[in-house]
């Protein structure tokens, strides 16, 4: 390890796994702390970001757990003000937060877009929208603000076979959230970068009975063959994958990197077909 996040805190939201396993945000939060970051685990399900921070704490690194439900603005209000009261500072914020619902346009039920659209996007408006004044004033007493990481994925750029048009639409808008916001608050040092997962070997793709079925007819081990074959590199990505590209963009060497689609995919979206 060579301590690229060395002083600075991170907050990881979505940093528990929904099963067991290495979701992103639970491998993300690991990467940080060895890097030398102070990271504060956030999640709806406060033993699965206990967990995570634990995993940190055995490795030597330091890690606090929260719970958060991040739709609601007054929690992660609640919440950002602790951490700046505890640590000073906010230097990383990524917003890993996401679910995926199956279903076109004509079979989703209404409820469930708003709730994929509540989960997936407005969580990361609520975060940013919190957070990006402790950076503004970073950047006025240090001259440095901040590093925002939203974790997008492919399907916000590409059809991938499944339709979910939830999951699909609410990850292009944080794409554009991700854009306009990073040209807004780049004169206070304040970087926005997306990253774009591919086909990943995750628990809640693991956990999706929709996809399985729209994959295998729900055969998980079929599922999983599937999708290393569509991948040109010959298998899927994991969650490591993921936090390593988050710890580039977190860490000082992107510090001339901000507005960008990082694609962490394997190269499949560069097939026609």
């Amino acid at each position: 390890m060579t301590a690229r996040l060395a002083g600075k805190v991170a907050i990881i939201m979505g940093a528990g796994s929904s099963g067991p396993g290495w979701g992103n945000g639970k491998a993300t939060a690991v990467r940080f702390a060895e890097e030398g970051a102070r990271v504060v685990a956030v999640d709806y399900n406060l033993a699965a970001a206990e967990e995570t921070a634990g995993l940190v704490t055995d490795r030597g690194g330091k890690a606090i757990a929260r719970r958060c439900d991040v739709t609601k603005s007054d929690q992660v209000e609640a919440l950002v003000a602790e951490v700046a009261r505890e640590f000073g500072r906010i230097d990383v914020l990524d917003n890993n937060v996401g679910i995926a619902e199956v279903g076109g346009v004509v079979d989703l039920p209404e409820d469930e877009w708003n709730r994929v659209m509540s989960v997936n996007l407005t969580s990361a408006f609520l975060a940013m929208k919190h957070v990006i004044p402790m950076m503004e004033k970073q950047y006025a007493q240090e001259g440095q603000g901040g590093s925002i990481i939203n974790i997008s994925s492919i399907a916000s750029v590409r059809y991938t076979g499944v339709a979910y048009a939830s999951y699909a639409a609410s990850k292009a808008a944080m794409n554009h959230l991700t854009r306009v916001t990073a040209a807004q608050y780049a004169p206070k040092k304040i970087r926005v970068n997306a990253i774009l997962p591919g086909l990943m070997k995750t628990p809640m793709v693991e956990r999706s009975a929709g996809l399985a079925a729209s994959y295998a007819g729900g055969d998980v081990e079929a599922m999983w063959r599937a999708r290393d074959a569509q991948v040109p590199m010959g298998h899927m990505g994991d969650a490591f994958d993921v936090a390593n590209a988050a710890l580039f963009l977190a860490s000082d060497e992107s510090r001339y990197i901000t507005g960008v689609e990082l694609l962490v995919d394997g190269g499949i979206t560069l097939k026609v077909s």
